[in-house]
């Protein structure tokens, strides 16, 4: 089985932060992972792709993405055809800003950002307008003190805004949510718990202690998503991981993942992953690098 590389960063335990800023002409560096965690911006990067997670998506001319310790990511030449990209990366440890520091009531949203970014973090327009001054600034501002100062008010400011969407989906990174609701909690453990099985809806509903009808709207309030919008999201999940990480047949992927029809998932994970299972593997792997 193929492993991703794992980068040995420069960071050494009294470093806060890692910053390189670069002209290049090609993405030439592999699908790999840290124990940091990463905010890559670059520039001129029309039709390049970004892979972070079970998460492939083709980019515009700006892309700014916030990476959590220990998931994989890359970004791909596939169809860029600029020469002058300018790629700014920083990397920080995980533990830069201590649990205690993160709980006070002033930073609950860097509190909510860093979390989030266990899955990857793409930001918007918007959002990378907002920031952009502050980050082709900082690799000229006083080295120290204040440039460590710089970097955390680039994060606040990221942390207040509102255009960004969560790359990776949360049973590939295998991230547990707990939702403060203890309905949503316990219907979401039983789906996580329950996934390869048949989950009917009388089953959530009767955990929740609702009727069907009112469960179906209640957990759509709460989370955005109908519960077969969110069962589905968790098997392709769980199904793109072992396409990544195994060699089981994309048949046996299907019904160990959930899904009772080849054909249904094929067209599933297209519909949701923008390409085929087979399409996926292939791409994934064209990244990786044999260690």
């Amino acid at each position: 089985m193929e492993k991703i590389i794992t980068e040995v960063t420069p960071l050494s335990e009294k470093d806060c932060f890692y910053i390189i800023d670069r002209e290049k002409d090609s993405f030439t560096y592999p699908l790999h992972r840290h124990e940091e965690m990463e905010l890559n911006f670059v520039r001129n990067c029309d039709g390049a792709r970004r892979i972070v997670g079970d998460s492939i998506e083709v980019l515009g001319k700006y892309d700014l993405a916030l990476v959590g310790g220990g998931l994989e990511h890359a970004w791909d030449q596939y169809d860029c055809r600029s020469k002058s990209i300018h790629e700014i990366t920083i990397q920080f440890p995980t533990d830069l800003l201590s649990e205690q520091f993160l709980a006070k009531n002033q930073l609950t949203s860097m509190r909510v950002m860093f979390e989030n970014a266990k899955r990857g973090i793409a930001f918007e327009m918007p959002a990378i307008l907002e920031v952009y001054n502050k980050l082709t600034n900082l690799t000229n501002s006083q080295p120290g003190f204040y440039r460590v100062l710089g970097l955390l008010e680039i994060l606040y400011e990221l942390s207040l805004q509102e255009n960004y969407h969560l790359l990776a989906s949360k049973s590939f990174a295998s991230v547990k949510n707990m939702p403060e609701n203890r309905r949503i909690r316990q219907v979401e453990e039983f789906i996580d718990m329950n996934y390869k099985a048949e989950i009917r809806l009388k089953q959530l509903s009767d955990i929740s202690e609702m009727t069907p009808a009112a469960f179906s709207r209640y957990f759509r309030v709460h989370t955005g998503k109908t519960i077969s919008d969110y069962i589905i999201e968790i098997r392709l999940g769980h199904a793109a991981r072992s396409l990544v990480d195994t060699n089981t047949s994309i048949a046996e992927i299907c019904y160990e993942c959930g899904f009772n029809n080849i054909s249904n998932f094929n067209r599933i994970f297209k519909k949701k992953k923008g390409c085929s299972p087979s399409a996926f593997r292939e791409n994934y792997h064209k990244s990786k690098i044999i260690i």
